[in-house]
């Protein structure tokens, strides 16, 4: 009995006998700072009690995709207790994100013992600090804006909410929040993007929830029907969302130009003289971006129009929803087209101007491959606004790394799992030893007790 005891005690002794864990090394500083629209630098300093051997920097923005991506890039520093490093993303090389759109990131780092620590995720909102922002806000809507009064801001909040409405009444209902950031001129617009043409007035980015916009004041009926135009582009493309397809240009801005009510009495002039003159533009080749040239581009929204409501008015809402749902799961346009209406592109096409009273179109003219649509929804050039040429959304690629899949934070006191392993297996060696040694004097007193008998 007393050797169980002890026995006992000797296995509650090395069960309860505390193990050292590895702390994280202390974070003087973990920050990023904004050079908007050109750069942002991520700097860190750490103090920690062993040698900082290897550090990494994780990094992204916050949008929806197929799969999480992260980015990482690889500094240089000095390995030691005290380590200060820095890195910045260029986006005049990778090209920009939307302004309001959030970046994250996070340091991994290892000591000299094998140990990985990983700091706490961070965000930052990635937008100029020049203009004095404000925000108002109504249900799934908020307009940043820092030119004009309340008042402006609250008319451009009006329209957008009507545009919901409208969008809602046809079966496209918003399920996320979407921030409006209102520039104060076409200038100040051009100033936060990269790399877009000098007449850009505004672009709506699905993935990012995010519509831009240069409305000054003094032009507030252009503003609120681009307001419910953009919003479509937002709703539209979270309601088709998919990693297997893409929707034509033509639908997602004839779909925009459907939810503002209707063409100006300009477009429509120039709608009707195109279909007279039998200078319309093919449907094929509006799936793909629309031209840079003025009368052009105004073409291709105003057809893009007539096209859509010709879908609607023949064959009803409920169609229209089932055509942008086959989209979603991933069918081509020609694919979906067929399952739900029973013909393709060109084959629409040829109905619509039927139903308009166009010359039929030319079988020669009919390109054999299909466009690749574009990515960006921008505003169609109406009541004076610049014509606006769409662009793809820019994707870091300069000094980093991608993971193909999503790797989770962990926490900043993670524990050192290789020390704590040792000292589990050196602690079994000691237990076993000792039992061992009970086992034998247990033994050797029962030969001494059976011999003295």
């Amino acid at each position: 009995m007393k050797f169980m005891r002890l026995l006992n005690l000797l296995l509650a002794f090395l069960l309860f006998w505390p193990h050292p864990v590895a702390a994280a090394a202390s974070v003087l500083e973990n920050r990023a700072e904004l050079d908007f629209p050109n750069s942002i630098t991520f700097s860190l300093k750490l103090e920690h009690t062993t040698s900082i051997t290897s550090l990494v920097l994780e990094y992204g923005d916050i949008q929806q995709t197929c799969g999480e991506v992260i980015a990482r890039a690889f500094p240089e520093f000095n390995p030691g207790k005290n380590v200060s490093v820095s890195w910045s993303w260029d986006m005049r090389q990778s090209g920009s994100i939307p302004p309001g759109a959030q970046i994250w990131w996070q340091w991994r780092y290892r000591d000299a013992q094998g140990n990985e620590f990983t700091t706490e995720r961070q965000t930052i909102t990635w937008l100029d600090s020049i203009h004095p922002w404000k925000s108002l806000s109504k249900g799934l809507l908020t307009v940043h804006w820092y030119r004009g009064d309340e008042a402006f801001a609250r008319a451009l909040l009006d329209a957008g909410q009507e545009g919901l409405r409208r969008l809602e009444a046809a079966g496209l209902k918003a399920d996320s929040p979407v921030d409006l950031y209102i520039y104060g001129s076409y200038s100040d617009l051009r100033d936060a993007i990269l790399y877009e043409p000098g007449w850009v007035g505004g672009q709506a980015f699905p993935e990012y929830n995010i519509v831009i916009i240069g409305i000054s004041p003094d032009n507030l009926d252009w503003g609120r029907t681009t307001v419910m135009h953009e919003l479509t582009h937002v709703v539209a493309g979270h309601f088709t969302f998919s990693c297997l397809s893409d929707l034509p240009t033509w639908l997602v801005e004839g779909l925009a130009m459907y939810s503002e009510g209707g063409l100006d009495a300009f477009s429509e002039r120039q709608l009707q003289t195109a279909i007279r003159q039998n200078t319309l533009l093919s449907l094929r080749s509006l799936s793909s971006a629309f031209s840079e040239e003025l009368d052009r581009a105004n073409l291709s929204y105003s057809q893009s129009y007539s096209v859509v409501k010709f879908l609607i008015d023949t064959y009803g809402q409920q169609k229209m929803n089932d055509l942008l749902i086959a989209l979603r799961n991933g069918e081509a346009i020609d694919e979906a087209l067929q399952q739900v209406y029973g013909f393709d592109t060109e084959g629409l096409e040829a109905a619509w101007r039927q139903a308009v009273g166009a010359v039929p179109p030319s079988p020669q003219a009919r390109p054999t491959a299909q466009p690749t649509p574009t990515p960006v929804p921008t505003i169609r050039p109406i009541s004076g606004a610049p014509v606006v040429v769409d662009t793809p959304t820019p994707v870091p690629t300069s000094a980093v790394e991608p993971s193909a899949s999503a790797t989770q934070p962990t926490d900043q006191g993670q524990n050192a799992i290789p020390w704590v392993t040792l000292l589990i297996i050196l602690s079994c060696c000691i237990l076993l030893f000792i039992i061992g040694i009970l086992a034998l004097l247990f033994i050797l007193s029962r030969r001494s007790k059976g011999g003295g008998k």
